[in-house]
């Protein structure tokens, strides 16, 4: 899977969990959802990715920017 789409898989997947634990839970998990937001707003404008910085510092992301998982082949 390209970074791209995992980055986009994981904002859309967070900004639904949030807005379910806020409905469901209690009214202050909005903040999930707030920071979640944020993040994508600051990375595309300053390039960092906390996902992709953490999916790069365990090695599972290779040169081509395609995700890898531990212990994944390499072809």
């Amino acid at each position: 899977m390209k970074t791209e789409n995992f980055i986009r898989l994981l904002g859309g997947t967070m900004t639904l969990l949030s807005l379910g634990l806020t409905y469901f839970v209690h009214p202050a998990w909005v903040w999930l959802t707030v920071w979640a937001g944020f993040n994508l707003l600051q990375s595309a404008f300053t390039g960092f990715c906390l996902p992709v910085w953490l999916l790069q510092r365990l090695g599972w992301i290779d040169a081509q920017g395609v995700i890898r998982g531990p212990g994944a082949r390499q072809s």
